[in-house]
């Protein structure tokens, strides 16, 4: 299985790992609640719940291990047992971890029921619920779709299911008050707290650094490992064009008096793609003396990524030069507008092939 294939599996069971653990966990609410039917039984329930729970765990499980073998980021499978124990993205790395292994204890302690007793078991099959949030944290502070409507759409979804079942079991009455009332607010204040989480964390540009990304991953040549993840395409590289480009700009000040400027540009027409600027030195009056820089360029219609640095900088005139992992290179001159108030950018990108001609067609 090619690397880039590895990627796509690691992302897609995941996402599935999650929908089926979000079914278990409201199908075990059901349970509880005895619901059944004249063509729906009640132990058609609990068999459903123990069935989707056992495939959750084989999804999840399918994720681990096509996630250590992808090998992009420097995660081993001792990471994906031993909680907060990795350099990639540890906290929330650390979260995926306890979720798996909330799960495993499910499962080993499920054949050694007649063992330990059903108390016992009891206590852990409860306690394995406790990975349905878990997992659905960590699926967003250390995903790659963090920010994508599909991933938004899914986490809301299941967080609207599994409050609705609860405060389902609720009304049905049973058990302590207090215990139906702290079950009740958690319904309506988990929500809450992770949309606010959400809006001030993965939902904002900037999080793989915030969320314990390596340096060397998000330096310009952490281009490199992303060759991989190349589709395979018929698209010729470009050789030579000219695009308005839009996006943001995050500056932030070092103890040492030295300032770094990112630069995240989204290109409006072909060959399209995402532009990337890093640029590190003194801050002076209107911008900054360089003396270290940056560039990633990755391409819509081929998906190559380029990296290489900037070779000029003068005011808002910058010029770059750029080399993919075929060793085709381009010389990209853009004249910047940066709006610092609100942290925007607005651009013009001019590519030619060094060499080959000044025509920007």
């Amino acid at each position: 299985m090619s690397p880039t294939e590895l990627w796509y599996l690691t992302r897609g069971s995941g996402a599935v790992a999650l929908v089926l653990l979000t079914a278990s966990v409201v199908l075990g609410i059901l349970t509880a609640l005895r619901v059944q039917g004249r063509r729906w039984p009640r132990f058609a329930v609990g068999s459903l719940h123990r069935n989707l729970t056992l495939l959750s765990i084989v999804f999840v499980v399918l994720h681990v291990v096509s996630t250590v073998a992808d090998g992009y980021a420097p995660i081993g499978l001792k990471d994906a047992i031993v909680p907060f124990a990795s350099p990639y993205r540890p906290v929330w790395l650390g979260l995926g971890a306890v979720a798996f292994d909330l799960l495993l204890a499910l499962v080993i302690t499920s054949y050694l029921r007649h063992r330990i007793g059903a108390r016992m078991w009891r206590g852990v099959h409860w306690l394995a619920y406790a990975s349905w949030p878990v997992a659905l944290v960590h699926a967003f502070g250390t995903g790659s779709d963090a920010r994508s409507a599909w991933l938004v759409v899914l986490g809301v979804g299941s967080l609207v299911a599994v409050a609705l079942s609860v405060l389902a079991r609720v009304a049905a009455g049973g058990g302590e008050a207090r215990v139906r009332i702290a079950g009740a607010a958690a319904a309506l204040a988990v929500p809450v707290a992770f949309g606010a989480w959400y809006a001030v964390g993965p939902g904002q540009t900037g999080w793989a650094a915030r969320a314990g990304t390596p340096a060397h991953l998000l330096a310009s040549r952490r281009a490199a490992p992303v060759q991989h993840r190349v589709l395979t395409t018929a698209a010729a590289p470009p050789r030579a064009f000219t695009s308005r480009a839009q996006g943001t700009v995050t500056q932030t000040a070092a103890a040492d008096g030295s300032t770094h400027i990112v630069i995240d540009l989204r290109l409006n027409s072909s060959p399209g793609g995402a532009l990337r600027l890093d640029l590190r030195g003194v801050p002076v009056s209107g911008g900054v003396e360089m003396n270290a820089s940056g560039v990633s360029f990755v391409p819509t219609t081929t998906r190559t990524v380029y990296y290489g640095s900037v070779i000029q900088l003068e005011g808002g005139l910058v010029t770059a030069v750029v080399t993919d992992h075929a060793g085709d290179r381009l010389r990209l001159t853009l004249t910047l507008g940066i709006d610092t108030a609100h942290g925007t950018a607005d651009a013009t990108v001019y590519a030619v092939t060094p060499g080959g001609g000044d025509d920007a067609g």
